[in-house]
């Protein structure tokens, strides 16, 4: 049985679309907050489509602006992130529907999950994530997350006025862009790498070609030039993936400007440092990293990944990337937290020198005078 605030739901029926046009559709949240997410002018226009109605029971939070995240748990609750922390609503799946649901989704994007296959990954439709874990292997009952991505790419405006930059100079941002820096931008899951890094793109020059590479395309960049590449996962019968290495490889022969990984997670960090070290400058990737000296380690193994030492791995890295942003989210409010640079210990190891911003947007280590990039691209020193 389904306990769900929609009356139109089922556990032996699919949402239909005529049920969606109807009035308005409300989400009891705990907390008391009532959270319209009908399809009369308040859900998302770029989340609508025919293929959302795969989700069913879930549908109204897939469609829902501003939720980032949907998470199911069998018999346990329905969570949604709206970028301030989860909330958990009143609706409430069966395991066995939370299974079959699972199941389904899986399925639609080409893939299978049972019992011999209990885990997936897939990939639907806008940039939309599923992943799917069956109980018993989630002991607490069959798991669904679905990640979803912005609709609209925020710019820098929009993130000043939210308070991202309240401890990071935001010029400081706009002149790494403007000199073509090659930037590295790291922090945890949900901290707004993403964000951040399709907003800076947007001060991107219209005259230039950007090329960008993503295991989902998540990336909303407003810009007139934009080339959006994204991994392929291999079929039900294990052929046909095309990963970020190779994709990035393709990037570089496709005359990009600037060349634009969204998640580092493997063996394409080589294959962009190699890049960024040979002319391809103002590029850009994030990786996951808890905090700004954590990336150095991060960054160590993914190029043991790669096949790629400590030591040449620590000279590469210096070596392509002038800039590290690292983000974190505290009290459901995502920031701009830190700001570092790639650097080679006394064991030629890698290493990140937190830099300390000054009032007008320079930054200094505490050992040598401030500098900054103006807007020309020149280095200028602080007082």
């Amino acid at each position: 049985m389904v306990h769900s605030p929609f009356s139109s739901f089922s556990s032996s029926s699919a949402l239909s679309s005529s049920a969606l046009s109807s009035s308005a559709l409300f989400v009891p949240v705990v907390g008391g907050e009532r959270v319209d997410v009908s399809g009369t002018g308040v859900a998302d226009p770029d989340r609508a489509g025919p293929d959302l109605v795969e989700f069913e029971e879930l549908l109204p939070f897939v469609r829902a602006p501003g939720i980032t995240d949907v998470l199911v748990l069998g018999d346990r609750g329905v969570w949604v992130d709206e970028g301030a922390g989860l909330r958990r609503t009143s609706m409430l799946l069966s395991e066995p529907r939370t299974q079959q649901l699972g199941t389904r989704l899986v399925e639609i994007a080409g893939r299978h999950v049972d019992e011999a296959t209990p885990c997936a990954d897939v990939h639907h439709g806008g940039g939309i994530r599923v992943h799917v874990v069956l109980a018993p292997i989630s002991q607490s009952g069959t798991a669904i997350s679905i990640r979803l991505p912005s609709t609209v790419g925020l710019g820098l405006d929009d993130l000043d006025r939210r308070g991202f930059f309240e401890r990071i100079p935001r010029d400081l941002v706009e002149a790494a862009v403007v000199a073509r820096r090659n930037v590295l931008v790291s922090g945890a899951t949900g901290s707004g790498k993403t964000t951040l890094l399709g907003a800076m793109l947007q001060l991107v020059p219209h005259d230039e070609r950007i090329v960008t590479v993503e295991d989902v395309a998540e990336l909303r960049i407003d810009h007139p030039h934009v080339v959006r590449l994204q991994a392929r996962q291999a079929n039900a019968e294990r052929v046909g993936s095309i990963g970020l290495e190779r994709l990035v490889r393709e990037a570089l022969r496709m005359r990009p400007d600037r060349v634009v990984v969204g998640e580092c997670r493997g063996a394409e960090v080589r294959v962009l440092m190699a890049a960024l070290n040979t002319g391809h400058d103002g590029g850009a990737g994030t990786v996951h990293a808890n905090s700004v000296q954590d990336v150095a380690t991060r960054l160590e193994a993914l190029g043991a990944l790669a096949g790629l030492g400590a030591e040449p791995l620590a000279r590469q890295a210096v070596s392509a990337f002038d800039l590290v942003l690292h983000l974190d989210r505290t009290d459901g409010r995502r920031g701009l937290a830190a700001v570092g640079r790639l650097a080679l210990d006394g064991r030629d190891r890698l290493v990140v020198a937190e830099e300390r911003p000054t009032t007008e947007g320079r930054v200094t280590d505490g050992t040598h005078p401030a500098v900054a990039f103006d807007r020309t691209g020149h280095a200028s020193a602080g007082r």
